[in-house]
Formats: C-alpha cells, structure tokens, sequence
C-alpha cells in the first residue's frame, strides 16, 4: 500500500514538472516574433493562433530539415498537447470553465510549433543561400 501511495505520488510530482517545463517552452516562445510567411502558412488572424493548427504545424515542421535540438521541444509541447486533449475530454463537461484555460494552452503549443517552423524556414533559407553561393 506504502509503494503503491509512492508511487502515485511520485507520478504527480513528475506531471507537475513537465507542466511547469512545457508552459516555461509556451511563454519562452511568445517572445519570437513570427515573420510573414510564417504567419502566413500559420494562418493566424488577429494576432491569435488556433490550437487545432498544431497537428498541421508539426507536420510541416517535419517536412523541414532540423539545425539543432529543437525536436525535443516539439515532442515535449506535442505530449503536453495531447495532455490537454485528454482534460478537455475528462474536464470539459465536469468543469464548463477550464475550457477556456485549456484552449489557451493549446494555442500556446501551436505558437511554440509556429516559432519551431518559422527557424528552420529560415534555416533553409539559410542553407538554400550557401548552396546558391557555391
């Protein structure tokens, strides 16, 4: 009983820290500020990005060629992603007004994968201009 109470405990400790990391990724991101093509292909209106645009914005990250590191950001904001899903479906019809708060953080992952899109778009721009110069 002692292991299993541990272990539960243990479990929501660690769920606190990747929640507290993954919206630290959120607002870090909010910094970058996106360029026009980026919000162009984002589709983002009035300044405000759709959490539905994150499957379609980690798709065209994939299609990218990665300069660094920043996968693991994806894959982090990608699980936080589909933990949202997941209390939007347990929590939508038990508590009506943390669905706001949750649409929120889910435009917050599709603003993380629009700045991850946007540095490797211009990484291959990058790359493109070096291969053009030789």
């Amino acid at each position: 009983m002692i292991a299993v109470l541990i272990f539960v405990i243990s479990v929501v400790t660690l769920l606190q820290f990747f929640v507290s990391y993954s919206r630290s990724l959120i607002v870090e991101s909010r910094r970058h500020t996106l360029s026009g093509d980026t919000l162009q292909i984002c589709g983002m209106t009035a300044g405000k990005m759709a959490g539905d645009q994150f499957q379609r914005l980690v798709q065209l990250i994939a299609l990218c060629p990665e300069p660094g590191a920043e996968g693991r950001r994806v894959q982090t904001v990608s699980v936080y992603f589909k933990l949202l899903g997941f209390a939007r479906l347990i929590l939508n019809w038990a508590i009506p007004s943390v669905a706001r708060w949750i649409e929120a953080e889910r435009e917050g992952c599709a603003y993380v994968a629009a700045v991850v899109l946007d540095r490797r778009i211009a990484y291959t721009r990058v790359m493109m201009a070096e291969q053009a110069g030789h």
